[in-house]
């Protein structure tokens, strides 16, 4: 596309937002939600509130955090298993919920995932 079509283009498209944007300026509605707004951040203000504060208080189950915390402690979730494993060679003994625990991971490199798995316990829930 030439710079002179793209140009052309864009130009219309601000046309069009344009228009667009007078037509909601003059929507009762808009005007009414702009109006809610300015008179609820003058409420928070005088107050000394935040949007969150607000939320927390008109609606308390609603969790603001979105932190990875509040996805981990996901009751529908199930704990992984505790596997046990035994190294025959040394004795040494790793409990973990997940393959990536530094030790099995060096087992896995020196002696194989199948070896490794094979030395397995237990698995508990």
């Amino acid at each position: 596309m030439s710079l002179l079509n793209e140009y052309i283009q864009k130009e219309q498209q601000l046309k069009q937002l344009q228009e667009d944007l007078q037509r909601l300026e003059g929507d009762q509605r808009l005007k009414s939600e702009l109006e809610f707004k300015a008179k609820l951040e003058a409420l928070m203000n005088e107050f000394g509130k935040r949007p969150a504060d607000v939320i927390a208080l008109l609606d308390p189950t609603n969790d603001q955090r979105g932190t990875k915390a509040s996805t981990s402690n996901n009751p529908n979730r199930r704990k992984r298993r505790l596997k046990t494993y035994r190294n025959p060679k040394t004795g040494e003994i790793i409990e973990t919920r997940g393959g990536n625990h530094k030790g099995l991971r060096s087992w896995k490199d020196e002696y194989g995932d199948e070896t490794v798995e094979s030395w397995l316990e237990s698995m508990e829930d």
